[in-house]
Formats: C-alpha cells, sequence, structure tokens
C-alpha cells in the first residue's frame, strides 16, 4: 500500500523521510521533489530496484536512470575522474539543475541500463531531496512519470501516473519551474550540451569559457 506524506507538516516530514530511507534500503520506489520535476527513486546500487523503476515507468535498459547525491564530494567515489571543466560546472551550478555525464569508475557494482561505461550525476535543490540522499546514500532517479507522458510537477501528479507500484511518496510542495535539469556530456574531448534545461546553454558557456556545442 502506497503512503504520501506532506513534507510542510515537520511530523509528516520526518515520518516520510524515515518511511522513504526504509523503502530504499528494502529495494523498493520512493517518489521525491527535485528543483526540477518530481524524481521516482532508488537505491543506485540495487540492479533489481532499478529494474522495478525502469518497469513503473514503462520503459527499457536503453535510456539509463540518472544518479542523485547528496554532496559534491560524493561524485569522486563514483566517477573514473573528475575533470577541472566538472569542478568547475559543479562549483558553479550544484546543488541546482545541470547534470553531468561522466564515465563511472569501473569497480562500482551499479546496473543503471545501457550506460556504456558512463553515469549522468546531479546534486539537487531541494531540501527534502538532500535529507533523503544525505542519508541513504547516491539513489538512481528518473522523472515520475509513466514512459511518453509528461513529467509530473506535483506529487499528486506523480501518484496518478505511477500510483501503488511507488511505495512512498514524498511531498515537497509543486516544483516552481517544472523543468527538466541541463545535461552536459564530458565524456569526449570537449563538452557537449545533451539537452538545455533549467540552467541557460549560455550560463554553460560563460563557466567554461568555451563555444560550448549543442548535440544535434
Amino acid at each position: 500500500m502506497s503512503t504520501l506524506y506532506d513534507c510542510a507538516v515537520p511530523a509528516d516530514r520526518t515520518s516520510g523521510l524515515a518511511a522513504a530511507a526504509g523503502a530504499v534500503r528494502s529495494g523498493r520506489l520512493v517518489v521525491l521533489p527535485t528543483d526540477t520535476v518530481y524524481g521516482i527513486g532508488c537505491d543506485a546500487f540495487d540492479a533489481k530496484a532499478v529494474r522495478y523503476l525502469l518497469e513503473a515507468k514503462g520503459r527499457g535498459p536503453d535510456m539509463p536512470v540518472p544518479v542523485l547525491v547528496g554532496s559534491w564530494t560524493t561524485i569522486d567515489g563514483l566517477v573514473l575522474s573528475v575533470p577541472r571543466q566538472a569542478r568547475a560546472l559543479i562549483e558553479a551550478f550544484w546543488p541546482g539543475g545541470l547534470s553531468l555525464v561522466l564515465q563511472h569508475a569501473p569497480s562500482l557494482a551499479w546496473d543503471l541500463g545501457h550506460t556504456r561505461g558512463t553515469v549522468m550525476l546531479r546534486m539537487p535543490l531541494h531540501p527534502v531531496a538532500l535529507e533523503l540522499l544525505r542519508d541513504v546514500g547516491p539513489m538512481a532517479v528518473s522523472s515520475a512519470n509513466k514512459s511518453g507522458f509528461p513529467p509530473a510537477g506535483t506529487a499528486q501528479e506523480a501518484w496518478d501516473q505511477l500510483g501503488e507500484d511507488v511505495g512512498v511518496y514524498l511531498d515537497g510542495g509543486p516544483c516552481t519551474d517544472n523543468v527538466a535539469s541541463t545535461i552536459v556530456d564530458l565524456t569526449g574531448p570537449d563538452p557537449l550540451v545533451l539537452r538545455e534545461g533549467a540552467v541557460p546553454l549560455a550560463d554553460v558557456r560563460e563557466v567554461l569559457g568555451i563555444e560550448v556545442e549543442v548535440a544535434g
């Protein structure tokens, strides 16, 4: 049975975060607010839970699940190396609406889909999400919607699409912008913007000091 917790109520927030942490640790799915859109998430290192997440969304492993982290330093243990350009973007935009694609550490025992050795990382600017992430560690998190449908901007919208597939819903209020993150791929010889979203392309170019290209 699914439960929705109103994180605007202190007692519900405490109970909800505890329930969400328990769900993540037991391989179940949770819905959590972020600064962009609501996300559906699980333990990033639990391959079975990641499969449940993909099934709940109705999509396959060909679209890998991004990973959210609760601090800057967490990524040092997740990637092969953190290049200078990644550090600059992290300092400028984390926590916030910027996702970075990097080569993940080959020693990691996770299965996020067909990643080809890469991982997309972000640190969200939302107190509920950050508190949960700092408790349970890195989470595989995708937008809380069925594949092909609009991302959820509220916990209720997520519930309407995902229902009982998710055990715990954390209601952190409506997402103010409801805009997906900007994605910058740093796995090639030059940075490449895969998607322009919450962080404007001009801001990315200003921080890096180069004319960053856009995919497509």
